[in-house]
C-alpha cells in the first residue's frame, strides 16, 4: 500500500511521524490518541499481508512505501511498543509477532542496516522467533541464520537452504513426505543442487507439489522444477530432469510449464548474465 492510501487523518498523521522518525510529535499522538495503537487501519481496498495493518507494522516498510526508514527506527519502535504494551496488552502479542515477521522478510530494514537491531528489539521484547525459512524465501537468509542462532526451530528445509550440515543429518532421519517436498522445493528455489540430490536421495518425489495445508510455506504453486528454473542454475534443474522431473507439468497460479517459466523469464530478465543463463535452460528443458 502506499501512504497516500491511509483514508483516516489521524493515522495518516502518526504514520508520517513514524516515518521521519519524529518521536516527539509521534508520542504525544499516541498519549492523545491511544485507538492509534488499539485499533487496526481500515483498508477496505487493501489484500493480502498487509490488509488493515497495525500502526506498529509499518515501522518495517514492507510493503515498501518510502525505500528508506528514518535513522532513528529503533528508538521510534521502542516508543512504539511501549505505547501498544500500556494501551494494547490484549494485542501486544500479535502485534509483536507479525511485526518480526515483517522485518525478518523485508528488504528495506537489510538495506538500511537496522534489521538485527529491530529483531534484537523485538526479541527482547518477547516476540516468538517465528520459521527462519520465510526470511530465507524472501532473499534474506543472514538473518535467518541469526535467528537460528537465538534459537529458532528448524526445519529440514532451513538446513538444506542455510547448509547446516549437522541438523540436515538429524532432521533426515524422521522426516516426513511433507519435509522433504518443502526442503526440495526451498533447495531448488535456491538452486542448490546438491541440496536438491541430497533430498532426492532421501526420497522426495521430483514432480510434487508443497502442500499448503500442511506446509504453509512460500511457493507451494509450483514444482521443484519451476523453482530451479526461477533460480537461474542449470545444475539445479539438470539434477531434477536426470531425476525424473516432468517439464509439462503446471504451476498452479498461472499455469505454466517449467519451459514456459523458461521463456518467461529470458523475455522478462534485464540482466544480460541472467538472460543467458535463462536461454541455456529453455534450451536444454527442450532437449
Amino acid at each position: 500500500m502506499k501512504t497516500s492510501d491511509i483514508a483516516d487523518p489521524l493515522f495518516l498523521q502518526a504514520v508520517n511521524s513514524l516515518d521521519s522518525g519524529d518521536v516527539v510529535t509521534l508520542e504525544s499522538l499516541l498519549q492523545t490518541h491511544p485507538r492509534l495503537v488499539t485499533e487496526r487501519l481500515n483498508t477496505p481496498n487493501e489484500q493480502g499481508y498487509f490488509k488493515d495493518p497495525y500502526l506498529l507494522w509499518f515501522a518495517a516498510d514492507n510493503p515498501i512505501r518510502n525505500d528508506k526508514l528514518p535513522v532513528n527506527i529503533v528508538e521510534v519502535t521502542q516508543l512504539l511498543l511501549k505505547q501498544v504494551k500500556q494501551q494494547a496488552p490484549a494485542s501486544f502479542q500479535e502485534q509483536i509477532d507479525y511485526t518480526l515477521g515483517l522485518v525478518v522478510t523485508g528488504l528495506i530494514p537489510k538495506e538500511c542496516g537496522v534489521q538485527v537491531a529491530m529483531t534484537d528489539l523485538l526479541i527482547s521484547e518477547g516476540a516468538n522467533l517465528g520459521d527462519p525459512l520465510s526470511a530465507i524465501a524472501h532473499g534474506n537468509p543472514g538473518i535467518a541464520r541469526y535467528l537460528v542462532e537465538k534459537g529458532a526451530t528448524v526445519s529440514l528445509a532451513t538446513a538444506i537452504c542455510l547448509g547446516l550440515g549437522g541438523q540436515v543429518e538429524m532432521l533426515s532421519k524422521n522426516a516426513s513426505s511433507d519435509d522433504l517436498q518443502e526442503a526440495l522445493v526451498s533447495a531448488a528455489f535456491h538452486g542448490d543442487a546438491e541440496g536438491i540430490k541430497h533430498v532426492l536421495q532421501l526420497g522426495a518425489d521430483p514432480n510434487g507439489y508443497i502442500d499448503p495445508r500442511v506446509k504453509p510455506s512460500f511457493h507451494s504453486h509450483g514444482t521443484a522444477l519451476h523453482q530451479a528454473v526461477s533460480s537461474g542454475s542449470l545444475a539445479a534443474v539438470r539434477m531434477l530432469v536426470e531425476a525424473g522431473a516432468l517439464t509439462d507439468l503446471k504451476d498452479k497460479i498461472f499455469g505454466g510449464t517449467s519451459i514456459e517459466w523458461a521463456e518467461h523469464m529470458v523475455s522478462e530478465t534485464t540482466d544480460e548474465d541472467r538472460r543467458q543463463r535463462y536461454l541455456e535452460i529453455e534450451r536444454f528443458l527442450w532437449g
